[in-house]
């Protein structure tokens, strides 16, 4: 069949268009972002910026955004240190952390990922040190509370397990979300009022390190082993009972290093004993699950993240990121995997891609690896390494283990990594 010229310039369009539309009908083309966040200066000069990434969606592997690296802070001047992507994947915050300026920075996320700051939010704690973003608010931590006393120092917190501690009280700091303009808005806590005003911030234990939003609780992990444990009301309001303050180690010699949740579970690892413990959370309770605390089955190294992930079944999977040298892999971090029990949240460790319980989880990183995150579609899992690297993996759909990527598993960031987020394309 001969087609006339403007036949062939008709099937010409159709083709093109198809080729654009068929990205995700095929399967090919970009499934979603990465960015990798450097803080402070490191051996190759480059510092206090985010290295935005492309995932394919056949292969996993990375490729750097135009534009990229972006300015971390809005001034050019932040360190950031973790970061969170509303859902759409619109906007995206970071928490910065400044000799002169400890910060909240917003970016609006614009097409292939480019990022542009909007905003930057002062923190009224100081050191802020996580946040975590549920619903329409924001929680951010901070390990020194606004609390002055007479003499206008920050006074020693009181704690139940350290009857000598010295460091002061963190604080939470709430904001609202407004999810068309991404822009903040402070909450204020009603319950504690200075002069018939109400402050800006919810006081928690000492130097807290993590929080998460649970099961309609917030819980904050403290350095003395407690948690503080918040109702969050519908308006933004963080409520206390008297439970709020439990202990998980009266002795306070455990060092919790990273916190995550699966459903109503809550993994926390520890770093001391190279161990997992899991809860569950009941009305702003924690109560230890059937096996816990659960040995790492990595030996000789540092659990430092957690990270949950589904096969979009019932089946969920907990993966631990393991920084330091294990026996298997000498100046090299690792992975460890386990599937999660739906019941109870009971942890088995998983074998590795050749079914082999004995040699688990001896999923290489690069050196030092510091964060963990799953891209959209949880089929890759991707590490920030403090070498520079970024590493990726594969999971095996309905097994839960990883494998290399299959055309390279190691990426290189500008800077030295802190931590890395992942959303899917812009809506």
């Amino acid at each position: 069949m001969k087609l006339s010229r403007n036949g062939r310039w008709l099937l010409a369009c159709a083709v093109s268009i198809a080729m654009v539309l068929g990205v995700s009908a095929c399967g090919n083309g970009t499934i979603g972002y990465l960015w990798v966040l450097a803080g402070q200066s490191s051996s190759n000069t480059i510092g206090n910026v985010i290295t935005g990434y492309k995932i394919d969606n056949n292969t996993g592997n990375l490729t750097e955004i135009v534009h990229s690296p972006f300015t971390a802070g809005a001034g050019g001047s932040g360190a950031p240190q973790y970061a969170v992507v509303v859902p759409g994947g619109r906007y995206l915050y970071t928490v910065n952390l400044n000799e002169a300026k400890n910060s909240v920075v917003l970016f609006s996320v614009g097409g292939d990922g480019v990022l542009a700051a909007q905003q930057e939010y002062g923190t009224v704690g100081a050191t802020p040190a996580w946040f975590d973003l549920s619903g329409n608010y924001l929680y951010v931590l901070d390990r020194v509370s606004p609390a002055r006393d007479a003499s206008g120092k920050a006074p020693a917190c009181t704690s139940p397990t350290m009857a000598n501690n010295t460091a002061p009280c963190g604080s939470v700091e709430v904001f609202s979300v407004d999810t068309t303009t991404g822009l903040l808005t402070p909450v204020l806590n009603n319950t504690i009022k200075i002069n018939n005003v109400a402050t800006s911030y919810f006081p928690v234990g000492p130097n807290p390190s993590r929080i998460r939003a649970v099961g309609g609780s917030v819980v904050v992990l403290n350095g003395d082993d407690t948690t503080t444990i918040f109702g969050a009301s519908s308006n933004g309001q963080l409520t206390t009972t008297a439970n709020s303050l439990q202990i998980l180690d009266q002795s306070a010699s455990t060092n919790f290093t990273s916190m995550t949740t699966g459903g109503s579970y809550l993994y926390l690892t520890d770093g001391t004993h190279n161990q997992i413990n899991q809860y569950t959370v009941t009305n702003g309770v924690l109560q230890p699950g059937a096996g816990s605390p659960f040995a790492n089955v990595v030996p000789n190294t540092t659990p430092v993240w957690t990270l949950t992930a589904s096969d979009g079944t019932s089946q969920n999977y907990l993966y631990v990121l393991n920084s330091g040298s294990s026996t298997a892999n000498q100046g090299a971090g690792s992975i460890s995997a386990y599937s999660i029990d739906s019941a109870n949240g009971r942890l088995t460790a998983l074998g590795n891609v050749s079914g082999s319980a004995s040699s688990n989880s001896q999923y290489t990183t690069g050196a030092n690896p510091v964060c963990m995150v799953s891209d959209p579609t949880n089929r890759y899992v991707y590490t920030s390494n403090a070498d520079g690297t970024v590493t990726g993996f594969l999971r095996r759909q309905g097994i839960g283990g990883l494998s290399p990527l299959r055309r390279g598993s190691q990426f290189t960031a500008n800077g030295k990594p802190t931590c890395l987020v992942a959303s899917g394309i812009t809506s």
